[in-house]
């Protein structure tokens, strides 16, 4: 009984880890690579606000969704062409001010 406990014990680690991983794995794979353009016109805008996230991350895009209105048009037109963001919604921050 003791080694069916012990055995118990290390499935669940195994597959708390294993879900720990797949619990990454598509966090990360949400965010999507990034683009030639977006690492070439969206640098400066990446480093001025948002340099501390890591690229391809959620934290990245959520930094840069924060930071909308103070982007490059060069930039908001990367992140657009990336399918990061749609020309509506573009649209409609511009005329909200945002």
């Amino acid at each position: 009984m003791f080694r069916v406990l012990v055995m118990g014990r290390n499935m669940r680690k195994v597959l708390l880890t294993v879900g720990i991983l797949v619990g990454v794995l598509s966090t990360g794979a949400l965010a999507g690579p990034v683009t030639d353009e977006e690492k070439q016109y969206c640098a400066h805008d990446y480093r001025q606000y948002c340099g501390e996230d890591g690229l391809g991350s959620n934290l990245l895009r959520d930094c840069m969704n924060k930071h909308g209105k103070n982007l490059s048009e060069q930039c908001i037109k990367a992140l657009v062409d990336a399918g990061e963001v749609t020309e509506a919604e573009v649209e409609r921050r511009e005329k909200a001010g945002q």
